[in-house]
């Protein structure tokens, strides 16, 4: 395993990160609790130090199998919770980074996470109907406490951190990142490299279609975030399908590999990319990350893959689609 460090912070998180969002069961068909588990305790065996959940994962329930989990371990764990987003208990979720709910999710959290501090408190969406001075403050408040050991913002723009930066340390960003969706690139990566903030990224498999197994008959069920995703609709889907069986070919002529290996190391070689987070909710699913140490994507690789994704995907389009509305209120 690699590591990285945290300006600012004691802080030492292992390159690949376990993210949550498909344990907590909505939008992914459902949970498993007893493979999360095993899942989480695989993530520990190989390394992996960095726990990435968040309260609106499952309503709750991503946090709360991380607490199970956490138990005997909880000394050896970089864990990262988040908040500013309310569910209303109708399915529909809405931005709220207001101070009052920011303490409110923290205690929640902890509660669920069976801890009394977290080490990365990340701002989930940034929230335009409260004053970001206002977020900012709360969140170096609980900073200074101690409840928090590194404050962190996640699909914020280089403006917004900048705003955020004025009235509270910053230690960590995360933006969305892959092969397919390099919008992080042009702005909040360089923004992140210029002033020391480390960033953990999210999507390395961009809802799994870096990961090689999905077919054109691949189908989804029930609430599957894929049903809403762009990505997945034809005729985009067969033209992402194309350019992962290209990837592929180049991952095995080169390296013995595939293109799962490559989605993940091009992502740890990618400038200003300190976690690299990798979504999984059954062991099997964390053995790719073995086969992610023994190469590198260099420069020529790296345009070679630029070309392979321009020429096969002619109407690229960003993950957009996961931004909740803002919040509601007067």
């Amino acid at each position: 395993m690699e590591f990285t460090s945290i300006v600012g912070t004691q802080l030492r998180p292992s390159r690949i990160g376990l993210g949550t969002w498909a344990i907590g069961g909505l939008e992914w068909g459902g949970h498993d609790d007893e493979a999360a588990l095993a899942t989480i305790r695989r993530a520990f065996d190989a390394g992996i130090n960095v726990i990435d959940t968040a309260p609106i994962y499952g309503e709750g329930h991503a946090e709360e199998v991380v607490g199970k989990a956490l138990k005997g371990w909880r000394d050896r764990v970089m864990l990262a919770t988040k908040a500013g987003l309310e569910w209303h208990g109708n399915g529909e979720v809405s931005r709220n980074a207001s101070a009052a709910r920011i303490y409110k999710e923290l205690d929640a959290s902890l509660r669920r996470l069976q801890t009394d501090y977290v080490d990365v408190y990340l701002v989930h969406w940034p929230d335009d109907r409260t004053p970001m001075e206002e977020t900012a403050l709360a969140m170096a408040g609980l900073f200074k406490s101690g409840k928090i050991r590194a404050i962190g913002v996640s699909n914020f723009s280089p403006a917004q951190m900048q705003e955020f930066a004025r009235y509270a340390p910053l230690h960590v960003v995360q933006p969305p990142y892959n092969i397919f969706e390099t919008a992080a690139a042009r702005d909040v990566l360089p923004y992140a490299q210029s002033h020391e903030l480390c960033a953990f990224t999210y999507s390395a498999l961009c809802r799994g279609l870096l990961s090689g197994t999905m077919t054109r008959e691949t189908v989804f069920h029930g609430d599957d975030v894929r049903l809403t995703d762009p990505k997945f609709q034809q005729p985009r889907f067969d033209h992402y399908l194309d350019a992962v069986a290209r990837l592929d070919a180049i991952a095995r002529e080169r390296f013995g590999k595939r293109v799962i290996h490559l989605a993940l190391r091009w992502l740890l070689d990618s400038p200003a990319v300190g976690v690299a987070l990798w979504g999984a909710r059954k062991p099997h699913q964390l053995g790719p990350i073995d086969g992610a140490f023994d190469f590198q994507v260099d420069d020529d690789l790296r345009k070679t893959i630029v070309d392979i994704v321009t020429e096969e995907v002619p109407d690229p389009i960003g993950p957009d689609f996961l931004a909740p509305p803002l919040a509601t209120r007067s």
